[in-house]
């Protein structure tokens, strides 16, 4: 890899809460304990949105239906057990969560949090992310009023 990023599928999983207020989950990273939102690479045979959903069960237990068309994308540079560095693309499906398990593959390895979007949007350091988390207000406002 010499400058080139490689593609990483996302979700952004989001509920309203029994107030009807709108959330997003984080989870943190198993290396970092940072800030995000479920992701992880391509699969062979998956759709995008299939891998968004795949990957919201592993590393949060969130059962739901992805949108096949990607919400937006953000870039961070991944860290390797080298020691090394990759730039990762991420492209974002939104996730509309079913059912939230409280058993998953990696339920001891993460923490998670659901959180209204602008709290969300602060916690992660992507610029790009927060600015996806940010809108979703917008977005559903406008659905809403529809």
């Amino acid at each position: 890899m010499h400058g080139e990023a490689v593609i990483q599928v996302g979700a952004i999983c989001f509920r309203a809460n029994p107030d009807g207020i709108l959330e997003v989950l984080l989870i943190t990273t198993r290396e970092t304990g940072r800030w995000t939102i479920p992701k992880g690479w391509p699969i062979r045979g998956l759709q995008p949105h299939e891998v968004a959903e795949r990957e919201a069960w592993e590393e949060a237990g969130i059962k739901g239906k992805a949108k096949k068309k990607p919400y937006g994308y953000f870039a961070y540079l991944k860290r390797l057990r080298n020691d090394r560095s990759i730039q990762c693309v991420v492209e974002v499906h939104l996730l509309k969560v079913k059912k939230v398990r409280p058993t998953f593959p990696e339920c001891r390895e993460r923490v998670l949090a659901w959180l209204p979007p602008t709290e969300a949007s602060s916690k992660v350091p992507e610029p790009e992310l927060k600015c996806l988390i940010a809108g979703l207000n917008a977005k559903f406002k406008l659905r809403a009023g529809k």
